[in-house]
């Protein structure tokens, strides 16, 4: 119940100004997928109130987003929205099989580097977002993006019981309703809808040909939701020092796409600038994301056009707020004290999004490069001795063998035949190493049959179980006459 009633006033505010926030992104992400505003506003509605109920992550805010927008765009365009309706209810059954399937683990596989590449990227992409609305106007909005962000970060010293992100919009809509600023207002974003979402389900043909249509668009929008849901939720673990569950929220949000698209919305995921909005707002639990979709359907159903009248820079402020508060900053000083590897996996994710702006691209970038880094590191990190003991040479190998490091186990062992003081039995130590795949097992067949093919006689020693078992799998038949020593166990 804590998530729930334990801070009541705190997440009703921070869901206030969320839900004033979500309003141009939402127009902005259904104009990016080539539908009615309408569409993506719904869909911010209905996934909101469903995630603050099915969610893992209390306190992280999700709706419409762009990540998925961008995917839809052919699909659309070539057949239509209620195809588009579809697409999402398969997304969502899509992500609800990827929680049963457990896949929220591979998260276990994406660096601190990655993340961080991916939190800095986002902040530039949502800093990026503003500038449309900062070129070709006049003073009167650079005026107002000042005078926003000195109340986002000036009223708290004076209190902190009211948000001030929240107080930023109100202040600035009732001085430029008041005063008639000449400024863009959230009405120039697009026609807001005039009426609530209602139950359907999309009006498409059951039958294969739909399937083949939807399909690949379908898996593309769920992992990439899952994706930028799952890292999202990560950063709100960090910035709130609490742990949140991934599985289910993996299949909370695809409760929430489906419900979404039954009543005429896209889909969506986990949204990091709206997340550290809440957060930083003070909302911390499931009742900030619940507040946040309600206080969006009012806002739609019945203040319509006091919500149109809503000045662009109040908002544009508080996004400028939210992607300086989301990057990382330390992430800068960290260049020259981080190893550079890491350093290379961060501005690579960060540039590889920024570059593309898809998110799921950079981050896959930043994971396979870090996963090269890896191997190579730990490549680095094999040696082989070798002593001489009468007629005897004993091979002391270290470290891990694997496809990455195979080629030095083969060269560094393999030329017992050629030396001029070769031995006629050979021990390979390797108590001190493992063997890890098909790899490692062949390049140890390879150096065994040169030494016998020499007339050496070979044996193993200090091998450890897992090893072990590996070549009694692997290991070809003909070999399998070599004389093993395991290591006590």
């Amino acid at each position: 119940m804590s998530q729930w009633f334990g801070n009541i006033r705190g997440d009703i505010l921070a869901g206030m100004v969320v839900a004033l926030a979500l309003i141009p992104e939402a127009i902005g992400f259904s104009i990016i997928a080539g539908v009615d505003p309408s569409v993506g506003l719904y869909a911010s509605v209905a996934i909101a109130l469903v995630i603050a109920f099915t969610g893992g992550r209390p306190g992280m805010i999700s709706a419409a987003t762009a990540a998925v927008a961008v995917v839809v765009v052919p699909l659309v365009r070539d057949h239509g929205v209620q195809y588009l309706f579809a697409a999402t209810i398969l997304m969502g059954l899509i992500q609800g099989l990827a929680a049963v399937l457990r896949l929220h683990l591979l998260m276990q596989f994406v660096s601190r580097s990655v993340i961080t590449g991916f939190v800095n990227a986002l902040a530039i992409l949502i800093f990026m977002a503003q500038i449309p609305q900062l070129v070709n106007v006049g003073w009167e909005t650079y005026a107002m993006v000042a005078a926003g962000l000195a109340i986002i970060y000036l009223f708290p010293r004076l209190t902190k019981a009211v948000p001030s992100p929240l107080v930023a919009i109100l202040v600035l809509s009732a001085f430029a309703i008041y005063f008639g600023i000449p400024v863009n207002t959230v009405a120039d974003m697009g026609e807001l809808p005039d009426g609530l979402p209602f139950f359907a389900l999309p009006d498409v043909p059951l039958t294969w040909e739909t399937l083949q249509i939807i399909l690949p668009y379908s898996i593309t929008m769920a992992a990439v939701g899952l994706l930028e849901s799952l890292l999202t939720a990560q950063i709100v673990d960090d910035l709130t020092h609490t742990d949140s569950n991934k599985q289910r929220e993996s299949a909370g949000q695809g409760i929430a796409n489906i419900v979404a698209a039954c009543f005429g919305g896209m889909g969506g995921c986990a949204m990091i600038g709206q997340s550290v909005i809440n957060v930083t707002s003070g909302g911390r639990g499931r009742l900030s994301s619940l507040a946040a979709g309600l206080f969006l359907l009012l806002l739609l159903a019945v203040l319509g056009p006091w919500v149109g009248r809503v000045p662009m820079p109040a908002l544009v402020a508080v996004m400028i707020m939210v992607s300086i508060a989301t990057f990382s900053w330390n992430s800068i000083t960290n260049l020259k004290r981080h190893p550079k590897t890491s350093s290379a996996v961060m501005l690579t994710t960060v540039a590889v999004v920024v570059a593309t702006h898809d998110l799921a691209l950079g981050v896959l970038a930043g994971v396979l490069l870090s996963g090269i880094f890896f191997a190579e590191k730990v490549r680095r990190m094999f040696t082989v001795t070798r002593d001489r003991e009468a007629d005897r040479a004993v091979y002391y190998v270290r470290g891990e063998i694997f496809f990455a490091s195979v080629d030095r186990f083969v060269r560094q062992l393999g030329p017992e035949s050629v030396y001029e003081d070769a031995a006629d039995d050979v021990v390979i130590d390797v108590s001190k190493a493992h063997f890890w795949d098909i790899s490692a097992i062949g390049a140890l067949d390879k150096v065994v049959d040169r030494m016998r093919r020499n007339g050496r006689h070979v044996k193993i020693v200090g091998i450890n179980r897992a090893s072990a078992d590996l070549v009694d799998k692997f290991a070809l038949e003909d070999r399998m006459g070599l004389e093993l020593g395991l290591a006590p166990h």
